[in-house]
């Protein structure tokens, strides 16, 4: 067993991993001797008897840790897309030590000391230095760094606790979503699907032993997208049930429990470090900065969003014959987009084939914009058989590799993600990046093509947007690389990348029918144009739903979260009713039990993120459909004031720098057909 592969960075073109060398009994020692080295760092420097001065504390501040860094990377990308029970045992074994050990730094009272000398002394700094000494002094404050040594003690046990149980929330959800995938018998049952998607479930069946039969796994969101096309209702309905009932059907893999359990720490930490509720804590380290503010939003946009899904649903009754249930909404959806703007989502797959959407479509946007290449390397290892990886340049000059992840497996968590393996940094000399994006999509049998479905493509868009984000944003220190920005901004630039899905160049590129090589028709485009707000009614409401949860549940005080599972239902009812969101055929996006985003990632009490940045998002589509589009002269701009300055400077400082103005709401009303 060694651990070389994981602590130095490695030889390989970019510093990519070398993951052919890592074995899962290498990470915990791995992370144990990385910690320590960290803390001997921290040591170091509180140790000095010289005074306080940017170079003596900021500097190697930001050197500390280097080794963790690199190799909680590495583990937390292995957790997420490709985990086994090994590797879960090495995450619930040190949520709680990691946790212990960021404690160990933050709660320092030497460190905060020289930090606030630094700090006082920080007008003769450059612009980046002085705004990283600022934020340091904010995050360490937030993070109880002022606090009495008994409240130290106490922050200290609720942030271990906190850890685990955010642990074992996202395992026994990925246990559960496992456990209720649903077993079909007979192919006649998934009349609807492609015979790529029909391929995957026979695929995923064998996998898991069941010869003969077929597969559908759950996805993170609540409607799956396989509703918007199968034609048995009672296979969407047992499907549908499946989805929501994840996490809450009592037994070992229920977590409910523990979200109220989280729920109830984050607010009890909350108050010890002097705020009302873990709401306040969050929002006061983001650009919004009250949950007032949050909740002015979501609720201005509730009423309209609500109004419009009440009529979609009137309109999908009147087709279906019979009130819609959450499990036919996306069904007739397609029916009612079909007859009232003759646009067949389904029927447009053999036109977003994958290989295409990706180097025709997401990498030519990119090409035209900033000038980047990709050459695909063989010859460089993924961390699973599946992963593909390209080197990007800009100009000719590499900067860094994409990896790709393309397609769903047992071992992959559910949803779409993007993160980082190398970050650039000046101080550090790491020059280029290395980031990957993950997805599922099934895998269709040997020699099928993969069609992706109109969502999977603008979720590569998306995600695409982040490695973007990762591969083009630079800094002199480590904390300000890539995409090391506010979580309620960190969306906006992978928003942005959604909209050359439509742009007349791009789709002239990529969306050629695989079979035929026949461009999608002109009037096809334009009906898809007409009905871009079509839907949107449900597709507001459901996101708002799960945002206000988010945000109801984090506006609790620790004496107000309740202490009996059966209440989780009860209280999500009222928070949607309170906002006028309580549609029974509109269920919220996440339901508290498989809310991973809130219970064991980084968006608690911060999932209105995504419609926060939409706004800047929606002013910049409108930018860019005003100033010539698809041109390196707007790429340029786009990066010299958003993704190219990673979190250097305050971004909505540079985003009014760069337009004049904050960003108004009107664009988003009307992209949302809210206005």
């Amino acid at each position: 067993m060694t651990t070389d592969a994981l602590l130095g960075p490695s030889d390989l073109p970019h510093q990519l991993p070398r993951f052919a060398d890592i074995t899962d009994d290498d990470y915990a020692p791995a992370i144990a001797t990385a910690m320590a080295e960290q803390i001997a760092a921290i040591a170091a420097i509180t140790a000095d008897p010289a005074p306080p001065t940017f170079a003596n504390t900021m500097e190697p501040l930001e050197r500390s840790g280097t080794a963790l860094a690199r190799v909680l990377r590495v583990f937390g990308n292995k957790a997420s897309a490709d985990a086994n029970p090994a590797v879960d045992a090495v995450r619930a074994e040190f949520a709680p030590r990691l946790a212990a050990h960021s404690d160990a730094i933050l709660l320092d009272p030497a460190l905060w000391a020289r930090l606030q000398a630094v700090h006082a002394d920080r007008s003769a700094l450059d612009a980046e230095a002085a705004y990283l000494v600022d934020r340091y002094v904010t995050e360490f404050r937030l993070a109880g760094a002022a606090l009495g040594e008994d409240d130290k003690a106490r922050l200290r046990a609720l942030n271990e606790e906190i850890s685990t149980k955010e642990t074992a929330f996202e395992l026994a959800l990925q246990a559960d979503s496992n456990d209720l995938a649903v077993v079909v018998d007979d192919a006649a049952e998934l009349a609807g699907l492609t015979p790529g998607e029909v391929s995957a479930a026979a695929a995923a069946a064998a996998s898991r032993g069941l010869d003969g039969r077929y597969l559908l796994t759950l996805v993170l969101p609540t409607a799956h997208p396989h509703l918007a096309a199968l034609t048995d209702r009672d296979l969407r309905r047992r499907l549908s049930e499946a989805q929501r009932s994840r996490g809450s059907r009592g037994g070992e893999h229920d977590t409910r429990a523990l979200a109220l359990d989280v729920l109830r720490l984050r607010a009890e930490r909350a108050r010890l470090l002097g705020f009302d509720n873990h709401a306040a804590v969050v929002t006061a380290d983001n650009t919004a900065g009250t949950p007032k503010a949050v909740r002015s939003l979501l609720e201005r946009l509730a009423a309209p969003a609500a109004r419009n899904a009440r009529r979609e649903q009137e309109a999908l009754s009147a087709q279906a014959g019979f009130a819609v249930e959450p499990w036919d909404w996306p069904f007739y959806a397609e029916k009612v987009r079909t007859a009232r703007y003759d646009v067949d989502l389904a029927a447009l797959r053999p036109w977003f084939e994958a290989e295409r959407v990706l180097r025709d479509g997401v990498f030519f946007a990119a090409e035209r914009l900033y000038g980047l290449t990709f050459e695909e390397r063989p010859d460089l290892p993924g961390y699973h058989p599946g992963v593909r990886v390209f080197e990007v340049s800009r100009d000719g000059v590499p900067i860094g590799l994409y990896l790709l992840d393309l397609y769903t497996r047992d071992s992959k968590r559910g949803g779409a993600w993007m993160s980082s393996f190398v970050t650039p940094s000046t101080l550090l000399g790491v020059e280029t990046a290395v980031v990957v994006n993950n997805l599922n999509v099934p895998l269709p049998a040997d020699g099928e093509a993969t069609l992706l479905t109109w969502d999977e493509t603008r979720t590569l868009f998306h995600e695409f947007g982040h490695a973007l984000h990762g591969l083009l944003a630079r800094a002199t220190y480590p904390k300000f690389g890539g995409t090391a920005v506010f979580r309620d901004f960190v969306e906006y630039p992978s928003q942005v990348n959604e909209m050359w899905i439509l742009w007349p160049e791009v789709l002239a590129s990529y969306a050629i029918h695989h079979e035929t090589g026949e461009p999608i028709p002109a009037e096809v485009v334009e009906r898809l144009r007409a009905a871009e707000t079509f839907n949107e009614g449900f597709a507001t409401s459901e996101y708002l739903a799960a945002a206000l949860i988010d945000l109801a549940w984090h506006e609790l005080g620790p004496d107000e979260v309740p202490a009996d599972v059966d209440e989780v239902a009860a209280f999500e009812q009222r928070a949607l009713a309170a906002a006028g969101l309580d549609n029974p055929a509109v269920p919220p996006r996440y339901a508290t039990p498989y809310f991973a985003h809130s219970f064991s990632s980084g968006y608690a009490s911060a999932y209105y993120s995504y419609i926060w940045s939409e706004l800047l998002d929606a002013d910049t589509v409108a930018w860019f459909k005003d100033n010539g589009g698809l041109t390196r002269a707007n790429g340029d701009q786009y990066l010299r004031h958003v993704i190219g300055i990673g979190g250097t400077r305050d971004p909505l400082e540079s985003y009014e720098e760069w337009r004049g103005r904050p960003a108004p709401i009107e664009p988003l009303l009307a992209r949302r057909g809210l206005d």
